[in-house]
Parts: structure tokens; sequence; C-alpha cells
């Protein structure tokens, strides 16, 4: 915002002892004033007045003062611009600084020293857009300022909750309606945030908006206040805002972390920031809550995984597949599991996501092959029939000549390679279809079977069973638990079995859990199940077991 050559324009919200502009600052030439009496929308109307200042005239009215510099704050912080606070006393003047005003005047009665302080308020160079001076709500930029303000309130015990919330659907709107609105969009909608936070919690409430649409709200208070908070801020954030005469809503996607008994500031918005990442990557979920208190963080997970793998704390069960209608177990899944040493026992999505934190996702895939394979050529004649499957990563997938190297691993264990199948979830192949299909075409010559693992989940299934040379397909658990709620379930599993027949390529149920999903499932074409209705993923002695007690 700057000022126009000929007349600039002087955005004036009044409160209601003051309802006109020309009221507000008299005869005040070269300048061109536009009076609004606020409320909402009132952040939109001043940027479409291409105002030089924000002005906001609490005389007689602080209450309504202040809602007037809270409801133009984000966008003079969004804009560079000055807003000027017009009071009649100091008692207020930390709660508007607070709220985004930049330049204040206690009126003595002389329209004189009003003109000067508009004047003086009008010159001072722009700041660079966001920036805001002070400390408290909705003054930060960077990130960094919100871990300094978490950091001194953890290391005085207080609980600390951090939400962080993306606005979405910013470029459809600037290309619907111009840049423009949407930085007033941007501006109102921090305006609505840094209210509602300052209301309920404040100077316990930070807010900060680091770049564009993005905002960090931290919460100095209990723990049940952040869901209070989020409530809040979610309704707010759902209803329309105005632009002009019209009325827009924007999209949000949010992640939601409380401090546990080892976190510090960096640790507790890195978790905060792993749930948004969550939540833009979800269908659905627009809200994802990072782990609860006392779960290890991820950058901790991947300290340790450097030294799991030599110290032998990466071990693999074997969860039992069998014959749908005669329980007959003709193979399992291989399935990763960590012991650390301090936490227990973890599955394979926390061990994968520290290998990727850590980079060591090739590695960490090379040591289970090698494991699994070892395991299985040292397995009893009992389990010596058993087809065994075990899971390939996006990063083996492309991995330059990881089908040779992949073959030569199995030779050299001495596992023939017909009894291996390799399982590929879609998330895995997507990167890079063609150079999948290499793969695992090589390993299908090699007669390794290939099985798509959670079909169903994803938007591009279809386009993998044309693409990628199958033997199976693995129907997710979600469908396969799912088929006994409701008819319309059960369609959607009729038609991917269906689908399945047409190819010639027999389906595997995961995830069952109950004898009627079984029955359900069988009586829908498929061949194959695995989940607790037939057993736990089980140790060798266990699985050895379990198959002569079948066999009896």
């Amino acid at each position: 915002m700057g000022i126009e050559a000929e007349r600039a324009t002087l955005f004036i919200v009044s409160g209601a002892a003051r309802s006109a502009g020309d009221a507000a600052v008299g005869d005040l030439p070269g300048w061109r004033i536009v009076a609004d009496e606020g409320g909402e929308g009132v952040a939109a109307r001043a940027l479409a007045s291409r105002p030089a200042l924000l002005l906001v005239d609490g005389r007689g009215d602080p209450a309504g003062g202040l809602a007037g510099v809270r409801a133009l704050g984000g966008l003079a912080g969004a804009t560079g611009g000055a807003l000027l606070a017009v009071v009649d006393d100091g008692a207020a003047l930390d709660e508007l600084h607070v709220a985004g005003a930049t330049h204040f005047l206690i009126d003595r009665g002389d329209p004189a020293e009003l003109h000067q302080a508009i004047r003086f308020a009008a010159r001072t160079p722009p700041r660079e857009p966001g920036e805001r001076r002070g400390r408290g709500i909705g003054i930060s930029v960077e990130a960094g300022d919100a871990e300094a303000w978490i950091g001194s309130r953890l290391a005085a015990g207080t609980p600390v909750g951090v939400l962080m919330i993306a606005l979405s659907r910013l470029d459809i709107l600037n290309a619907a309606r111009g840049r423009a609105v949407g930085d007033a969009l941007i501006a109102a909608a921090r305006a609505r945030v840094e209210a509602i936070t300052l209301a309920l919690l404040g100077p316990a409430g930070f807010v900060a908006a680091p770049t564009g649409g993005d905002m960090i709200v931290a919460s100095a208070a209990a723990p049940a206040t952040l869901a209070t908070l989020a409530a809040a801020l979610d309704a707010a954030l759902a209803q329309p805002l105005l632009v002009g005469a019209r009325q827009a809503v924007l999209g949000s996607r949010w992640g939601m972390a409380a401090s546990g008994p080892d976190d510090d500031a960096a640790r507790l918005l890195r978790r905060a920031g792993e749930a948004l990442v969550a939540a833009k990557a979800s269908d659905g979920a627009m809200i994802r809550v990072a782990g609860p208190e006392g779960a290890a963080p991820l950058d901790s997970l991947a300290i340790d995984l450097h030294l799991a793998i030599e110290r032998g704390e990466i071990d693999v069960l074997f969860q039992p597949q069998a014959r749908i209608d005669t329980r007959t177990i003709t193979g399992v899944e291989a399935l990763a599991r960590w012991h650390h040493g301090r936490l227990g026992p973890l599955g394979a999505d926390a061990l994968f996501a520290a290998a990727d934190r850590a980079d060591l996702g090739i590695a960490l895939s090379d040591h289970i092959q090698r494991l699994v394979l070892a395991r299985v050529a040292a397995w009893p004649a009992a389990l010596s029939a058993l087809r065994v499957s075990l899971n390939l990563t996006a990063g083996d997938l492309g991995r330059p000549g990881f089908a040779a190297l992949f073959l030569d691993r199995v030779a050299a264990s001495g596992v023939p390679f017909d009894r291996l199948t390799v399982e590929i979830t879609e998330t895995g192949a997507i990167r890079n279809l063609e150079a999948a299909a290499e793969v695992l075409a090589t390993l299908r010559a090699a007669e390794v079977r290939v099985a798509l693992d959670d079909f169903g989940t994803g938007y591009s299934s279809l386009a993998y069973l044309t693409a990628l040379p199958l033997d199976y397909l693995k129907l997710d658990k979600a469908l396969a638990c799912g088929i006994a709620a409701t008819a319309r379930q059960r369609g959607v599993v009729r038609a991917v079995m269906t689908l399945a027949r047409s190819l010639d390529l027999p389906v595997i149920a995961e995830g069952v859990e109950t004898d009627t999903q079984r029955a359900l499932l069988a009586a829908e074409g498929c061949a194959y199940l695995q989940g607790y209705w037939l057993a736990e993923p089980l140790d060798e002695a266990a699985l050895a077991a379990m198959v002569e007690g079948t066999r009896c």
C-alpha cells in the first residue's frame, strides 16, 4: 500500500460513537476518505479501496476499536502497510499492538495532531509483507519465533499444543478472481484466527504466519484447551469470507500435536508438521493428530535405526495365508518388526518411516530381504512347501539393476524362485510405472510371482492392472473387514472380484477377522485369506506347529 500521486485513500473504521469518516478526522486535504462501520468482510472492502493507510478510530468505543484493529491487522501484516489506531487513552495499547496496529495516537482534542499522525503513518516505509512488530498473537512470520515462544513455555513446565494450518484452494481462487482477492482472503482468515486465539487464550496463545496461507497456532494451556481452540478455529474458517459483494470459502488442512514429556520445541513443531503433511496427502482426513504423548519423534527413531541393524533389533514374523474354503495354509507374508530397546516392538510403518527420514530405505529393504531369505532357506521340512511373500519398496523398483540384484540374492540363498511372491503397493509403483513393469516382468520370467497389495484403496488401481505383470490381487483389509457392514460395501467387493476373475487373477483378502467376513468373501469368489481369523504373525516355531496342526 503506497500513497498515490494525487489523492491517497484513507480507509477508516469508526466505532459506534463516530460513524462517519469525515467526522473522525475532519477536513484532510489530499486524501480520499473511505468510511466503514467494520464487521464482517471489512478486510476485503479495505483491500478493494486500495488504501494508502488504514485507520481505526476507537475514541468513545474502545471495544469496537480493538475489534476493528483485529479485523484489519491481518491485512496490514499481509501487505506490509500501516495501521493507525486512534484512542482516548493508553489503557489498551498493548492489546492493539498485539492485534496488529503499527501506529498509535492518544487523542488530546487537537485535529492538527491527528492530521500529523496520519501523514507520519502514511510516510513510514512499507514493511515486508507479513512483518509485524513486537511479541504476541500474529506478530511473527518466522517459524523460529514460534519455536522460541514454545520453547520458553516448555522450559517453564507448561504444556503446549500446536496447530499447523494450511489454507488450500488459493491457486484456484487466484485464477478465478485475481491475486488481490486471494490476498484479502488470506488476510481475513488470519484475522479470524488471531482474534479467536486472543479471545480464548489471551497471552497464553500465539499465532505466526510463516508464508502465504500457512499459520502456526500455539496454546500454552491445558491439553483440553487445544481441542477447544481447534474446534473454534475450524468452525470459523469453515464460514464464508466476503470478497467484495461475493462470498468465498477457503479449504484448509490441519496438523495437531500436544507436547509430551520428552518434547522440545523443535520436536513438537516437527510432529505437528508431519501430521500436516499426512493431512495434505490424505484423500479424506482434513485434520491429522500427531502420535500420543510419549511417542518417539521420527527424528529420534531415525537416529536409533542407524544402530538397530547392527544390534540385530530388526526381525521378521510370518503371517499365514490359507485357502478360504479349506483353511489349508499355502503360504506366508514376511512382516518386518523392530524390537526397539526402549519402546518395545514397533511395526513396519514406524520402521520404514524412520528409514525414510534417515535415508536408509534401500539399506533397510536389502537387510530385510537377506533376513527373510536366510530364514526361509533354513526352514524345516514341515514348512518347505509354503510360498513366501515379501514386500518391495518404491526405492527397490526405482534402483538401476535391481531385478538382477534381487535374483542373484535369491539364487545365493538357495530358496527356489518359484516359492517367492513379491508384493508391491500402488504407492510403491506409482513413481515410475514403466520402470516398475520392467522389473516385475524380469522377476516373473524367473518364476517369481507378483501380487498387487492393498488393492482398491488408490485411484490408480485400474491403471496398474493393465500396465503391470501380476499374479495376484490382495484385497485391502478395509474392504475385507467392511464386507459385512452394508450392501453397498459388499457391492464394491463383488465388483473387485468380478474384475479379478475377468483377468484370471486370484484374490487374497487381507485383514479377515471374523467367520462372517470369511464366509461372505468366499461367496463372492475370494480364493485366499490372511488375517487374525486365521492367525497373527508368527515366528518359525509357532508357524511350524500351526502347519503341522492343520495337517492332522
